[in-house]
């Protein structure tokens, strides 16, 4: 079996070291990039399973590094930020990385984010049943596209997972705690009006692709997913 393959963006050449040596000792095959447009150009030359991203660097900062790949690659990408700024980490995960972990951080717990991400858009999605068909949008859990009346919509990773989450527990209530726990991870230090951010804007484009009003809301408690009769 080959081994998964990460790229490690940071202009700091201890902490990519450091990093490269976790994930080496964890069976990972890790490569390194010193700023934004190296990053580019070995993400566009090789096929990557998890990219790792630092948003302060030279040349091109990580969050239009993030933009750039998002065009064109689902990838899974954690973003490494300054510990208190928050500005960076939403930006971050508004534009597409499924993850991030504040600086100073802690090599293991960096190494237990990249296993749950992959685990989490990889492992689950292998499953059978991958499809999820509803009148008038279809998902695919392997390719992550969504289909309204056959034609593609863009979604963010997290609007994907958010959808995914409640369309494979149709009719189940979910409270905004534990549609953070389960879409941004247990140890998410966000607003929960995060959901209801992403909630918002999943129904918008959902109804300007002229989809059904799949997600409801459950005054009291949260969100659901249910098709109408």
């Amino acid at each position: 079996m080959s081994r998964l393959r990460v790229l490690v963006v940071d202009d700091e050449d201890k902490i990519r070291q450091v990093i490269g040596i976790y994930l080496t000792n964890e069976g990972y095959y890790v490569e390194e990039a010193l700023d934004g447009e190296e990053a580019l150009r070995k993400f566009k030359a090789e096929s990557w399973d998890l990219i790792v991203l630092d948003v302060m660097m030279p040349k091109m900062d990580g969050i239009t590094v993030c933009q750039e790949i998002r065009k064109v690659s689902k990838v899974p990408i954690i973003m490494l930020t300054a510990k208190n700024d928050e500005v960076d980490r939403i930006l971050g995960l508004e534009f597409g990385a499924d993850d991030y972990m504040g600086k100073p951080f802690s090599p293991r717990e960096l190494v237990a984010r990249i296993k749950a991400v992959l685990r989490r858009v990889g492992t689950e999605e292998k499953k059978e049943g991958h499809l999820l068909k509803f009148p008038g949008m279809c998902m695919d859990l392997i390719s992550r596209e969504v289909l309204v009346k056959d034609k593609p919509i863009t979604l963010t990773p997290k609007e994907f997972e958010l959808l995914a989450l409640l369309a494979k527990s149709t009719g189940r209530s979910y409270s905004r705690e534990q549609l953070l726990e389960e879409v941004w991870g247990f140890d998410y230090y966000g607003d929960v009006r995060t959901v209801d951010t992403h909630v918002n804007r999943l129904r918008d484009k959902l109804r300007a692709a002229g989809a059904g009003n799949f997600i409801k809301t459950v005054w009291g408690v949260g969100y659901k997913f249910e098709v109408e009769a």
